[in-house]
């Protein structure tokens, strides 16, 4: 039954907040004090009961201790777990001492204030960039602009507790590496076509820098943006630079020229070496074709002499005829010469062909009549 309800016995006795005689809001001032000394009696601030601490109030604070120790417990646990990413590795200090074992990626726990874990990122490129002037082999001085050297975590165990500041002794080391190789180059290698060679040997050198002080830092790249003469200097030295730019352009464009020259002259050669087969076999196929003509018509004159031989003088006149226009004859008993217009005989000869082709049934005629001139003027001629 509720304090306050009707028939509930003595109000005053029941009522949480000590108001007995009316039923008007709780007493906060002493509510507060009941608060207050109940929490007194939980850490033992209280009066002992009688039997010297001992009983309920002694028996309530060790739980309370109990539950706080179990509280800190699960809270020190709990900070330590970590969990390292695909790229990074840790190394384990126990009680300062390093531990063998190197921590890979993955969720860990270790001991907090027993262990102390250090965590870095093996698989990061960093880079660091230098600008320095130095002193060559001839005695010249050189501006290195924009050097940049990369590099990655090899042994995170050396990076983390070897060397103190693995970064100031990668610079240190970069700007020995640098001077040694520059001090040992002359100035046109350094700032021509010696600068990539110059960025490889030094690269070999700080690495070889790194692995003597034991950083655990491996350089992956040596990269030289710019090299550049002294100020004072330096409209000169690009006047050299552009002449040898020159020098490469126009060494190009002959190399250009004599790519095209010299397969055209090479077909060339071998038209002309083909084109001397070519008239070696039509001359020896002519000569062999005159050869075998000379043969047949031997055995024909052998046969008819007389025959052949005129006919051999008749093709002699027709092919000597064939190539003049005007022949002079001397008459024998006289002083005249008898002139031969060829080219008009010929012109007339065409067109008595024509005129005989278009108005003769037969134009055969004509053509015996002029076989038959032909054959005395020939016989003429030979007498």
């Amino acid at each position: 039954m509720a304090w306050n309800e009707p028939g509930g016995g003595d109000k005053g006795d029941k009522d949480p907040w000590g108001n007995r005689d009316d039923q008007g809001p709780p007493d906060l001032d002493e509510a507060f004090r009941k608060f207050q000394s109940s929490l007194a009696g939980m850490f033992g601030g209280g009066k002992a009961g009688s039997g010297g601490g001992s009983g309920p109030s002694a028996s309530f604070n060790w739980s309370v201790f109990g539950l706080l120790a179990v509280a800190l417990a699960i809270i020190w646990g709990v900070m330590g777990v970590y969990q390292l990413d695909q790229q990074e590795r840790g190394v384990v200090l126990r009680f300062g001492e390093l531990q063998d074992e190197v921590i890979m990626p993955g969720l860990h726990w270790n001991p907090p204030i027993i262990d102390q874990v250090l965590i870095e990122n093996t698989t990061k490129v960093r880079d660091i960039r230098i600008d320095s002037e130095m002193l060559t082999e001839d005695e010249n001085i050189v501006k290195v602009v924009n050097m940049t050297v990369q590099y990655v975590i090899s042994d995170i165990k050396l990076y983390m507790l070897e060397v103190r500041n693995p970064g100031v002794s990668l610079i240190q080391a970069t700007e020995s590496a640098l001077r040694h190789e520059v001090g040992s180059a002359v100035m046109n290698e350094v700032l021509t076509e010696g600068r990539a060679q110059l960025g490889a040997q030094v690269k070999v050198r700080i690495q070889d820098y790194m692995n003597r002080y034991g950083t655990g830092i491996l350089v992956t790249q040596v990269n030289i943006d710019e090299t550049a003469p002294p100020d004072a200097v330096r409209a000169a030295f690009d006047d050299v630079i552009k002449a040898k730019e020159d020098e490469v352009r126009f060494r190009n464009e002959a190399d250009a020229y004599a790519n095209q020259i010299i397969p055209e002259a090479r077909g060339e050669a071998q038209r002309m070496l083909e084109e001397a087969a070519g008239y070696k076999a039509r001359v020896v196929s002519e000569a062999s074709g005159e050869a075998s003509r000379f043969n047949q018509l031997y055995t024909e004159y052998k046969l008819a002499p007389e025959v052949t031989r005129e006919r051999l003088y008749i093709d002699t006149l027709e092919s000597v005829m064939s190539n003049s226009t005007k022949v002079m004859i001397d008459v024998e008993g006289g002083n005249n010469l008898l002139y031969l217009p060829l080219d008009k005989l010929m012109e007339n000869r065409s067109g008595n062909d024509d005129r005989a082709s278009n108005y003769s049934p037969n134009g055969s005629a004509v053509t015996d009549r002029t076989d038959a001139n032909r054959r005395s003027v020939s016989r003429r001629d030979r007498n």
